[in-house]
């Protein structure tokens, strides 16, 4: 039998610089695989059943019970069984430093198990999650664990803060030349020290948050065409969107609408947990 729960909650005001969103699921369905899409946070997982089984296109999978995964600019295959429960939550790269104690460029494109990063107090806290029995209770320990991990901590470079934050703004519409200008650093430099802290050079996850901006459009319901989508998410027609999806998803656009859509538009929001 086929089951959706999809429960988002709102991080509280103290951690919000660090945690972007946090979502709880638990899905019932037929085996298969899921795509994990890049995006400016990093991705932190921690399973209430079995693990999260990642299935990369070469070598053997590797499963997690607490995952984190770093920036990325290719889809990450998921496998699944029946069954997937878990909580997910979106990690800024100030997050990676106030919660995990290293850059986000230390992991750039890969997966690393949440223990080898807290130790013992990330078991200790899947445990509490899976010995929960609501979301509102799930939600709390989380809350109250994050509380306790996060050290005061700062993107070392002033320049590189503020060149976040205006890409983050702007949905990573200035041009990287105009960034660099605008800090008095050659575009080389910023590239250099960019992906030094945060993985992916500055163009690519750029390119990334542009298509996070189309994403949202998809999932809060399209107002027009997906050339119109493409036009207003600054796209220079709807074949260069259609290139960029695919190349971050792995699938054309209207195919991440048939099979991602129904999921995401059935989640509700859990107000108390904010």
């Amino acid at each position: 039998m086929a089951e959706t729960q999809y429960v988002k909650a709102t991080p509280p005001p103290h951690l919000r610089p660090l945690i972007t969103d946090i979502a709880g699921y638990r899905i019932r369905s037929a085996p298969g695989v899921h795509r994990g899409l890049p995006s400016r946070t990093l991705t932190v997982i921690l399973t209430l059943d079995e693990t999260v089984d990642i299935a990369p296109e070469s070598g053997p999978p590797q499963s997690y019970t607490s995952l984190v995964g770093g920036l990325h600019s290719k889809p990450t295959r998921v496998a699944h069984g029946e069954l997937q429960h878990g909580i997910q939550l979106g990690l800024t790269p100030l997050g990676a430093r106030a919660l995990l104690g290293l850059p986000a460029g230390e992991l750039v494109d890969t997966g690393v198990d949440l223990t080898a990063l807290l130790g013992p107090a990330a078991t200790e806290l899947v445990e509490r999650l899976r010995s929960a029995t609501t979301w509102a209770d799930r939600f709390a320990h989380l809350n109250e664990a994050l509380a306790r991990f996060a050290a005061p901590a700062a993107i070392p470079s002033p320049e590189l803060d503020w060149i976040w934050r205006r890409m983050t703004e702007t949905n990573g519409h200035v041009p990287v030349a105009s960034l660099a200008a605008d800090v008095g650093w050659s575009r080389q430099h910023l590239g250099s020290r960019f992906r030094r802290e945060f993985g992916p050079p500055p163009k690519l996850i750029s390119r990334v948050m542009r298509l996070e901006q189309a994403r949202g459009r998809l999932i809060t319901g399209i107002r027009g065409s997906l050339a119109d989508v493409a036009a207003d998410c600054g796209y220079a027609d709807q074949a260069h969107f259609n290139r960029d999806w695919l190349e971050f998803t792995g699938v054309p656009p209207s195919r991440w609408m048939a099979e991602e859509l129904p999921f995401i538009q059935g989640a509700t929001h859990l107000a108390d947990a904010s």
